[in-house]
């Protein structure tokens, strides 16, 4: 049997994720491989749900950050359950948009303690978990025009350019102590030239 892959993508808002998780899958599958593609919060109809109540909250309130934080974790237990481990176990390469990265930092900077989110991981994911990482890295005053004609206003869209700098930030720094896993892609090159870069670092790690 072939050996599954686990491959994420990571970084802020408006930085072009899943269109470079649809070109990727359509680069492998000309190789001759059939990827699962899958995003977080979501992938399946359990955290699909968490999704909706996470990104956009009942009412005119919003999540306290450690909810918050429980509640990402929990539609990633249904995911891994449902979607991620058994595909792997197929063999099947699976590309995600977002992953755990995602929570360790954006659950972070709202406040959540690193030792509380690194105990919800441990706890989540086991021993499950990404290959490789690419992060799509701009500068968030870069992508605003971008962002804005995507026309998505949820819970993190909605904050200060400030908490999206510090997104970036954080991105940076886990790249940074994680270099064999996470690998920075610049996000305001064409689509094309991202896909390309992304093959040409899956090809020589994994093909």
């Amino acid at each position: 049997m072939s050996v599954g892959r686990f491959i994420t993508f990571e970084g802020g808002e408006g930085v072009g994720k899943s269109t470079l998780v649809t070109a990727v899958a359509t680069s492998l599958s000309t190789l001759g491989i059939d990827p699962v593609r899958t995003r977080e919060p979501g992938g399946v109809a359990l955290a699909e749900a968490i999704r909706d109540l996470v990104l956009f909250p009942p009412g005119q309130g919003d999540w306290d950050p450690m909810s918050r934080a429980m509640l990402m974790n929990a539609a990633r237990v249904e995911h891994l359950v449902d979607l991620i481990r058994p595909a792997l176990k197929q063999g099947r390469w699976v590309l995600s948009d977002r992953f755990s990265d995602s929570t360790r930092v954006y659950q972070h900077i709202e406040g959540v303690g690193d030792t509380e989110l690194a105990m919800l991981e441990r706890l989540t994911l086991s021993e499950t978990r990404p290959d490789i990482t690419f992060l799509l890295d701009a500068a968030p005053e870069a992508l605003l025009d971008r962002r804005s004609q995507r026309g998505v206003v949820d819970a993190f869209e909605a904050k200060p350019i400030s908490f999206h700098n510090a997104v970036r930030d954080a991105f940076l720094a886990l790249a940074e102590c994680e270099p064999e896993r996470v690998v920075r892609i610049d996000a305001l090159q064409t689509p094309e030239q991202m896909c390309a870069n992304v093959m040409t670092e899956i090809k020589r790690r994994f093909l």
